[in-house]
């Protein structure tokens, strides 16, 4: 049996080492959490324990491969959660996070499977957010941040890197919603922001917004 907090971690981890890292500090691990680096140590001693961890002091932790198992099926049921939410319950994508947060520790794979097949097998959840495997593996894509790509560009949205009711409501005001194809138009030099154009409208979106819209070229 695993607790709600163990999973959390667990899950934070897979997160921090999706984003290239080969080791997570403990520092990283409490932010993304928002606790204190001292509760982190007493956890990563518990959950390296249990073998779902290895850690080395001083060089951080890695999840073992029985962790990534266990982090990619609690991310698997989140995301599946999510895409139910959204097609079947008609949630907008900007509701359904913190609902998917509790339903992801159901601990049934009879349920999880059930959810696979009755969704259609569904490859990615109403975020564009890959849907990991049954045995925790992510699929490698060829997506790029909407800060990187040049003026002139013609692109697709096909994902977020942020979930957060905030984030996602105002894209849905500026009506930037997944498969919307929108075109950098000019890159201020000030500040970094972009000048966009989605459906003949013209917008400014900042830096750190436009970092956080996984994108790829039409």
């Amino acid at each position: 049996m695993r607790s709600i907090h163990e999973e959390n971690y667990l899950k934070a981890i897979f997160h921090l080492q999706s984003e290239g890292a080969e080791t997570v500090s403990t520092n990283a691990i409490a932010k993304a959490l928002n606790v204190q680096a001292a509760s982190v140590s007493d956890m990563v001693k518990k959950l390296a324990k249990r073998k779902w961890l290895i850690h080395r002091p001083y060089q951080g932790v890695q999840l073992s491969e029985e962790g990534k198992k266990i982090a990619g099926g609690i991310i698997r049921k989140h995301r599946l959660w999510e895409t139910f939410l959204v097609e079947k319950l008609n949630f907008n994508w900007s509701q359904v996070h913190d609902i998917a947060e509790q339903l992801e520790h159901i601990e049934s794979e009879l349920l999880t499977d059930r959810l696979f097949q009755f969704l259609g097998e569904p490859t990615h959840d109403p975020h564009g957010e890959p849907i990991p495997g049954k045995s925790g593996e992510l699929p490698v894509q060829n997506y790029y941040q909407l800060d990187q790509i040049d003026e002139g560009c013609e692109v697709e949205i096909v994902g977020v890197k942020e979930d957060s009711a905030e984030f996602l409501q105002y894209l849905n005001q500026l009506d930037l919603k997944l498969h919307a194809r929108i075109k950098v138009l000019y890159r201020q030099q000030l500040d970094n922001s972009l000048v966009l154009s989605n459906a003949n409208k013209e917008f400014n979106l900042s830096s750190r917004i436009a970092s956080s819209i996984l994108v790829k070229e039409k």
